[in-house]
């Protein structure tokens, strides 16, 4: 396992708060458009979520762990295991209505 793996791997596990991943290439027209809503969203849970993207080129390794086969996909991990996948270019309602249906973190 490479080093990035196990980095990626460590932040899921580890983290005190759900993890929301932006699996993208930057040729992927798809993945420009749904940038700006995971942005959106990552400062709108701003400290209750970390949102991290992942080329899928740069770090194939992980998107095949994940059996990435469709960029973008959003997925959202808690406690080192996948609770939400989007895949496609979705809009802020639709990827903000599955991360709130699927929030593992309830107050």
């Amino acid at each position: 396992m490479s080093s990035q793996t196990n980095s990626f791997q460590n932040l899921i596990h580890t983290s005190e708060r759900p993890v929301l991943v932006d699996f993208w290439a930057e040729w992927c027209g798809p993945c420009r458009m749904v940038s700006p809503v995971v942005q959106k969203i990552a400062h709108e849970y701003s400290g209750q979520m970390t949102t991290i993207k992942i080329n899928v080129d740069k770090k194939p390794q992980i998107a095949a762990q994940y059996n990435i086969r469709s960029i973008p996909t959003i997925m959202m991990f808690w406690n080192g295991q996948p609770v939400m996948q989007a895949v496609g270019a979705q809009s802020y309602d639709q990827i903000k209505r599955q991360i709130d249906t699927h929030w593992p973190v309830k107050n």
